[in-house]
């Protein structure tokens, strides 16, 4: 899917909380079974459709899942075919320009197991609590952010590291009053290119600004 306006000029809602809240009813699932499936809480599925925040990456993928659609069918993720990625051209995109800002900085081939992005988070950022499948690699680039896993809470600063799997209650949050950037490198299919066969493909469009 791509910007708000080729939302609305397909006859969709041109927001990312509306195309999932008109999803989810075309399923006649409850925000309580959404939420559920994706090791999310109600409260925060309530906030996500109506667009008061946006979900992770991760949770956009938990979401999707539930929803049995690709997250294509919600917001467009830049692709990447190729092997090697530059600073300077790499495409910046976010979920909503509130929050945090991502680069992708994996490629897109088949068989590839790891997904990886660079992620910029704005002062005060916390995000959602949750668990999926998998493991994770954190590596603070800039900055201090505080990771919360099963409730204990750990401090990192820059060049600092973490590694964990991914079914534990994670969360990350900017707890200092400068930006922070980190590389997150998952398992997970958080760019949603091989639940539904697009392994292999590159996809070029960018994605809305929030």
């Amino acid at each position: 899917m791509g910007t708000a306006a080729d939302g609305a000029r397909n006859g969709l809602p041109d927001t990312l909380g509306g195309r999932l809240r008109m999803r989810r009813r075309e399923l006649g699932l409850t925000l309580q079974e959404v939420g559920a499936g994706a090791n999310l809480s109600v409260g925060f599925m309530s906030q996500v459709e109506r667009d008061l925040t946006s979900p992770s990456l991760s949770s956009l993928a938990a979401i999707s899942r539930v929803l049995q659609a690709d997250i294509s069918d919600f917001f467009s993720i830049p692709g990447e075919s190729s092997l090697t990625t530059r600073a300077m051209t790499r495409r910046h995109f976010s979920l909503d320009e509130r929050n945090s800002e991502y680069e992708r900085v994996t490629a897109n081939f088949p068989g590839h197991v790891f997904n990886g992005v660079i992620v910029h988070e704005p002062p005060g950022y916390r995000s959602e609590p949750i668990r999926h499948e998998g493991e994770e690699f954190f590596l603070v680039l800039s900055g201090s952010i505080t990771v919360e896993l099963d409730g204990k809470a750990t401090i990192l600063h820059a060049g600092d590291t973490i590694h964990f799997r991914s079914d534990r209650e994670h969360s990350t949050w900017n707890h200092t009053v400068a930006p922070a950037s980190l590389l997150i490198v998952v398992t997970m299919d958080i760019f949603g290119e091989a639940r539904y066969g697009k392994q292999g493909q590159n996809h070029h469009d960018s994605g809305p600004g929030g």
